[in-house]
């Protein structure tokens, strides 16, 4: 009997993982923490946040250095299977413009991931990106155009940039220029919270 009650005590009032919701970070190398300790990247840093809250969602940080939107849309399908997500927070697509790839084909592949997700059931959090201007007015232009429309046409949550208020200050970035340092990762974080906070239910 005293069994029994221990039992009903923990699954009554106790956390579980049969509860808990999840948080599926589906990016880059920008996600992933590239360069710094894990616990130092923005989603781990995130998942403390909502910890600290006592929040019943919990984060799955599926993000890969280097990843592109093609290998994205390739591995969405395993992500969501394996993480059952109720929120996907999308940040892909700086390495397709780094490395100067078609950019419809980029949008393609970002809708193929955002359909996926949403015939998952779950919500979506788009997160744009900028280009340096040596990729010129028209490709930049462009490429920053690819988020805002696809926010706008599937009506998902949108965070427009995620180095927000940073993006200029080279103190906020490693040695190679294009990661963010540790320090960076607080203001990575507050950005994406912006957007991500009305999306928790």
């Amino acid at each position: 009997m005293l069994a029994r009650f221990f039992l009903f005590l923990v699954f009554a009032f106790a956390p579980s993982l049969a509860t808990a919701a999840t948080i599926l970070v589906f990016g880059d190398s920008l996600s992933a923490g590239y360069g710094l300790p894990q616990e130092r990247s923005w989603p781990t840093l995130l998942d403390a946040r909502l910890r600290e809250a006592k929040s019943p969602y919990r984060v799955a940080n599926a993000s890969v250095s280097g990843e592109t939107t093609a290998g994205g849309a390739a591995r969405i399908a395993g992500a969501l299977e394996t993480h059952r997500p109720q929120i996907v927070v999308l940040q892909l697509g700086a390495n397709d413009g780094l490395r100067g790839q078609d950019l419809d084909a980029m949008r393609g592949n970002l809708e193929k991931i955002i359909d996926a997700s949403r015939r998952a059931k779950a919500q979506i959090l788009l997160v744009g990106m900028r280009l340096p201007p040596n990729y010129g007015t028209a490709y930049t232009g462009k490429f920053q155009k690819v988020y805002a429309d696809l926010a706008r046409m599937k009506k998902i949550a949108f965070v427009p940039f995620l180095f927000e208020g940073f993006a200029d200050n080279g103190a906020y970035f490693q040695s190679d220029h294009v990661h963010p340092t540790s320090a960076a990762q607080a203001l990575m974080l507050d950005t994406v919270w912006k957007s991500l906070k009305p999306l928790l239910r």
